[in-house]
């Protein structure tokens, strides 16, 4: 890295000299204009010419007519990922009515809104501005509305309620419309220094903050998995014995709570229960063991025992994704500072 002295220039200015080699690689001579920012890290980035500012970024998907709906989902989910602001669709016959359904549902998951649909081409754009959201703001929601799901599905295994787990059921989509856009947003902020600003985000923070929604989400997952499989036995008429029930609750129970302390370390940056949050696994994993001994001994019907033995598995995911966010908070109180 080059070195440079700062000289006055008259009464209140300083001013340094650009690297040689840099003005003859951009072409430029006296007179010509350089646009200056300030980053976040209180560095400056200089350009040749005028900067122009982020703009709304656009793309073309070419659809084939036999394309199946799930390959052109996780297109859109990708472009919309990537910070593009408008997307068009273009088949090179006409969109099937199961393409066009697949289009439309994952268009509301996204929080965009089909601008034009016709046989032949589709264009969707976005509805939220960048500039109107705060990360921090939305990984709360997230993680209130995981919580809550997690809670709700306990007492549902409690009661074998398989209304209750329907509800928590239907919840999912909503921890992944934020999981969503958040993503977006700091995978944006990481190639843009001008909307990292703006959100007040340092490049390990874009880091964090995408593990961060990854494991929030995957805790909505693990407590859909359990109310899909309370749904399931109550559709086939079949009861989990009490005594099994009693174990998985308190092991979820102890798994959510260590999930809500490890969010509330995380927004509140101390470290001072991290530690026991990873180590609390230990314990789940000795419920964990006597929840399988228990589902082998006491239940008969393999169909309760699958479910019995997946749901013992999402609470043991549950714990271990505490134990990850604990772990990050860990990891950011060592952040160097700015």
């Amino acid at each position: 890295m080059e070195q440079r002295k700062m000289m006055s220039l008259g009464r209140s200015s300083l001013v340094i000299s650009l690297p040689k080699h840099w003005i003859q690689l951009n072409e430029l001579k006296q007179g010509d204009v350089v646009s200056i920012a300030v980053n976040r890290d209180r560095s400056l980035a200089v350009f040749p010419g005028l900067k122009k500012e982020r703009g709304e970024q656009k793309i073309t998907l070419t659809i084939d007519p036999d394309e199946e709906d799930v390959t052109i989902v996780r297109s859109i989910i990708a472009c919309y990922l990537n910070g593009y602001s408008g997307i068009r669709l273009v088949s090179k016959n006409i969109f099937s009515v199961v393409q066009q359904k697949a289009v439309r549902n994952v268009v509301r998951m996204l929080y965009m809104r089909i601008m034009q649909s016709e046989a032949k081409q589709m264009y969707v754009e976005t509805l939220i501005s960048e500039a109107k959201a705060h990360v921090l703001s939305g990984i709360n929601r997230m993680y209130a509305i995981s919580s809550s799901m997690c809670r709700d599905v306990f007492e549902a295994l409690k009661s074998q309620d398989a209304n209750l787990a329907k509800a928590v059921y239907t919840l999912d989509d909503d921890v992944d419309h934020f999981a969503f856009f958040i993503l977006r947003l700091v995978r944006s902020a990481s190639v843009d220094s001008a909307l990292a600003n703006q959100l007040a985000l340092e490049p390990l923070d874009c880091l964090d903050y995408q593990t961060l929604v990854h494991k929030i989400e995957q805790v909505a997952d693990q407590a859909t998995s359990i109310a899909k499989h309370l749904i399931m036995l109550e559709g086939r008429r079949k009861k989990i014995s009490e005594s099994l029930v009693e174990q998985m609750c308190l092991a979820g129970k102890q798994a959510l709570v260590s999930y809500d302390k490890s969010i509330s370390a995380l927004f509140s940056k101390s470290t001072e229960n991290c530690n026991e949050i990873i180590e609390s696994q230990t314990q789940i994993e000795k419920l964990d063991q006597e929840i399988a001994s228990l589902a082998f001994l006491k239940e008969k019907n393999a169909q309760i025992v699958c479910a019995s033995c997946s749901i013992r598995d999402s609470i043991k995911r549950i714990a271990e994704y505490a134990a990850d966010i604990a772990e990050i908070t860990i990891n950011r109180s060592y952040k160097p500072a700015t």
